[in-house]
């Protein structure tokens, strides 16, 4: 796309696809946060024990990221709309079930059901918007707003859930997807083309998927179950090393495969690895913090889910202010500066935060490193986002997309996973020592924040090696500009 030609965000069609895009992004983005704070709620109605409720977050991040690759793949070879389409079906439909579940395998069931729908809507949403927005500046714009919908989602997430949880109850939390979805397929009849189908079935890597998806779910169940068996339990041992070795046979899988669910070489791009990693690391501190937090504020503090809730509604501006900032400096200073900072400084405030009192107070101990790390989320999720697709050919777009989104579902997962078992073992030996309830689990909870600074310091480390991106078109890009390939 030349200077001469005009910019399709400047237009109204334009900003309608845009606006779209970010709502598809904010809907499977919120679901991963929304039932933090009806956590309590469900446990009560549903009867849940403590262990098994990780599984309500923790099921959905689970398969959203395990199937992320197949839904990329998939939206590459059989056309995004048609991808995005299925997905927000099977979310929809998922939702509903969820909504109106009697037991806890029907929930959680319902929860696993909507990662799968998910991971088939989000990679083929943002591979739309970097081929539609190719313009430096328009795709500056539309990452620039995509990353701060993504980033202020989380926290979103829990605010809506408290205000649902404290009004109609719970299962609202679930059942609210289900108009949103009905408008989410209309505005893509109406405003995407539909797609030529490129592939058959037979092309599709099953095996590969199998053993990806088989891997994780088995890692992360062996990391929610060793604080209950002991980390030295031959079958906490036996499940890492099953894991190990079911994901080393999908990374053969992948090498002999004649069509791969992911190509090796897309490995080559320069910096997109380094930036999916820094998604996984950074995810796992950043959603850490709001599953914890929730956990503090009812469990200690004694908040009810909307004051919960409402405790993000600064965190979220925060963000926004970050996002938009961010899209005005990435011209100037690319995107591995950016992602640095951000990094640095979210790792400050959830140091802070990890320093909460058992008679804490909103206003001393809770809103200034929300705030903080606030900014640090904002500029995060935009400058990681816009490095993971600098570079990327138009016809691996899905895939770019499903390797960065993969990366952060699998990464909110595990560091949940991880998370809970420092601050259940740190809990655990307090309770055993008699000490009080309210101090015992502050103490876990502050374990838990503060391994999520380090690891948000170590994604900083990483994004060392990241894509410096400054938004500019690629080489790929300008030769699609001479034989585009449309977005149907």
């Amino acid at each position: 796309m030349t200077d001469s030609q005009p910019s399709f965000l400047a237009t109204g069609r334009g900003k309608l696809t845009l606006t779209l895009l970010c709502a598809i992004a904010f809907l499977d983005f919120i679901d991963a946060s929304i039932v933090n704070v009806a956590l309590p709620a469900i446990r009560t109605d549903l009867d849940f024990s403590v262990q098994d409720l990780q599984w309500v977050p923790s099921g959905y991040l689970l398969t959203y990221g395990g199937f992320m690759l197949l839904g990329g793949r998939l939206a590459d070879l059989l056309g995004r709309r048609r991808v995005v389409v299925t997905g927000t079906l099977l979310v929809m439909l998922a939702s509903m079930v969820g909504g109106l579940a009697t037991t806890s395998g029907m929930l959680i069931g319902a929860r696993l059901a909507q990662g799968i729908g998910a991971a088939m809507m989000l990679p083929g949403t943002l591979s739309i918007l970097t081929t539609m927005f190719k313009e430096g500046g328009d795709r500056n714009k539309a990452l620039g707003v995509w990353g701060g919908v993504g980033a202020a989602a989380s926290a979103a997430g829990v605010l809506l859930g408290g205000l649902l949880t404290d009004g109609p109850g719970w299962r609202w939390v679930m059942l609210v997807n289900a108009p949103v979805c009905v408008l989410v397929i209309a505005g893509l009849f109406l405003l995407v083309e539909g797609d030529r189908r490129s592939a058959r079935l037979a092309n599709f890597d099953v095996l590969g998927t199998v053993l990806v998806t088989g891997g994780m779910l088995l890692l992360v169940f062996t990391l929610v179950k060793a604080p209950e068996v002991g980390w030295d339990a031959a079958r906490t041992i036996g499940g890492l090393a099953g894991a190990a070795v079911v994901l080393l046979a999908f990374a053969l899988n992948e090498q002999r495969n004649r069509n791969p669910l992911l190509p090796l070489s897309i490995f080559r791009i320069r910096g997109l690895a380094a930036a999916d990693v820094t998604q996984l690391v950074a995810l796992a501190g950043f959603l850490s913090m709001f599953f914890f937090l929730s956990l503090y504020m009812v469990n200690v503090l004694g908040y009810s889910p909307l004051e919960t809730g409402s405790a993000y509604l600064p965190l979220c501006l925060g963000v926004g202010i970050a996002a938009g900032g961010s899209s005005q400096l990435i011209p100037r200073i690319g995107t591995r500066p950016l992602m640095i900072a951000g990094l640095l400084i979210a790792a400050a405030g959830l140091y802070w935060l990890s320093r909460i009192p058992v008679d804490g107070h909103y206003l001393t101990d809770l809103l200034p490193g929300l705030m903080v790390t606030s900014f640090g989320l904002g500029f995060t999720f935009v400058a990681v986002t816009t490095a993971a697709n600098a570079n990327v050919p138009p016809d691996k777009a899905g895939l770019a997309a499903a390797l960065l989104n993969a990366s952060q579902q699998i990464g909110g997962a595990l560091g949940l996973a991880i998370f809970s078992a420092l601050a259940t073992a740190r809990t655990d030996d307090l309770l055993a020592g008699r000490t009080p309830v309210p101090e015992a689990l502050t103490a876990g909870f502050s374990r838990a924040l503060l391994a999520g600074a380090c690891f948000l310091v170590g994604a900083a480390v990483v994004a060392l090696w990241a894509a410096d991106s400054r938004g500019e078109a690629s080489a790929a890009e300008a030769v699609a500009e001479t034989d585009p390939v449309p977005v149907r």
